[in-house]
């Protein structure tokens, strides 16, 4: 789960990190109002920036600088509200429907540090580059020499030595350097503590004054850990989140958004995963990733069935079923009861194999669906791709 830049500072906060501090508006009164205070506590200029989970935000016009209050609501007046388009968005943008003005610093320095798990080694890892505000995998790819990477034991966390390695890789000293280590090892103590899968600062800031400084924020979560971490959940925005995935979630569906023309419907992510590298390999491509699951009830693979079909990208379906836990005549129930709700106008092929296969065969046979029957997932994505391109 992914959360604001702001969100993102306030949990890093938290742990003794120093953040940029910023004050959340949504609206242009709300932002002159977080000028006026920035003001009365000594500033005398303020950085807006937009509120989506996306980077890039600068270059898409999505991070202003103000030096007065009336600035700061002309800027909030056409910032919020706007289609922010960068790199990491959608054709189309972003709507911003939320800024934060935050206090102006005097940088002398910017750095990147974070912390990311690598599965190779199975540990998170902890990245350091003396470039920041930069694309990290640009670095990491061209100039590997300038990242360097501690892999984080679970059990000791990141070390004092780590962080005074990085730290002297980054070429900090004195009291910089001391400040450093206390910043990464509280980075460190709040990605294991709340179960995160990227905790990013870029740019890691040293400012004129000499302070380190957190002024970006980038923390996103294991959804499958949030249960421990309620707090953490309650900072979901939906708005950012695309509206199928979402309402999938209520289901208890593991429903994910792909470009392709190919709906599918399978049990287990595994065999989900070989569900779409069969139909690629057929010369289809998916429209998106969906598990059941082993336990779904007949109204989840209904609604799972509506939710590939308000894809207007999806042209036809592919329903792959290996009943183990999950039993075919349920999902066979699900499928008839779906398509009997829709104008179903699309090619629709079904595979069913497993517990109760025969009823759930029978139940389509006898549905009166225009669909076509796969003995295997190579024929049921074989014919699937062929229906589609026939079209």
């Amino acid at each position: 789960m992914k959360v604001h830049e702001y969100q993102g500072k306030e949990v890093l906060e938290r742990y003794g990190v120093r953040t940029q501090r910023g004050i959340l508006a949504t609206t242009p009164e709300e932002a002159q109002a977080a000028f006026e205070q920035l003001v009365a506590e000594g500033q005398q200029a303020a950085v807006i920036k937009a509120q989506i989970h996306a980077g890039g935000r600068g270059k898409g016009g999505g991070v202003k600088f103000a030096t007065s209050a009336a600035q700061a609501k002309e800027i909030a007046e056409n910032m919020l509200g706007m289609m922010l388009k960068t790199h990491q968005t959608a054709p189309e943008g972003q709507l911003v429907r939320k800024i934060t003005v935050c206090e102006a610093l005097d940088l002398a320095r910017e750095l990147y540090v974070g912390i990311a798990l690598d599965r190779q080694l199975g540990l998170p890892v902890l990245m350091a580059c003396a470039e920041g505000g930069v694309e990290i995998e640009t670095i990491a790819e061209e100039r590997p020499e300038a990242l360097l990477r501690l892999p984080i034991q679970l059990a000791d966390g990141l070390t004092i030595k780590q962080a005074g390695e990085a730290a002297d890789f980054l070429g900090l000293d004195g009291d910089i350097k001391s400040q450093a280590i206390e910043f990464l090892q509280a980075l460190a103590t709040a990605y294991l503590e709340l179960d995160c899968e990227i905790a990013e600062i870029n740019p890691l800031v040293i400012t004129e004054d000499n302070q380190v400084v957190a002024l970006d924020a980038k923390i996103n979560f294991d959804s499958n850990a949030l249960y421990r971490h309620p707090d953490i959940a309650e900072m979901q925005d939906i708005h950012e989140e695309d509206a199928r995935e979402v309402e999938a979630a209520t289901f208890g569906l593991n429903y994910i958004t792909l470009d392709g023309s190919i709906g599918c419907m399978v049990n287990g992510a595994g065999l989900a995963m070989a569900t779409m590298d069969t139909i690629q390999l057929h010369g289809g491509s998916p429209a998106n990733f969906l598990d059941v699951g082993g336990s779904a009830s007949e109204e989840a693979i209904t609604e799972a069935f509506r939710i590939i079909l308000s894809d207007d990208n999806v042209k036809g379906i592919l329903v792959n079923i290996f009943g183990g836990i999950m039993q075919c005549d349920v999902i066979a129930r699900g499928v008839i009861a779906a398509a009997k709700n829709v104008d179903l106008t699309i090619p629709l092929v079904v595979r069913l194999e497993g517990t109760n296969v025969e009823q759930g065969r029978e139940l389509l046979k006898g549905s009166g669906l225009d669909l076509i029957s796969a003995d295997s997932l190579d024929h049921g994505a074989k014919l699937i791709c062929e229906s589609v391109k026939n079209r």
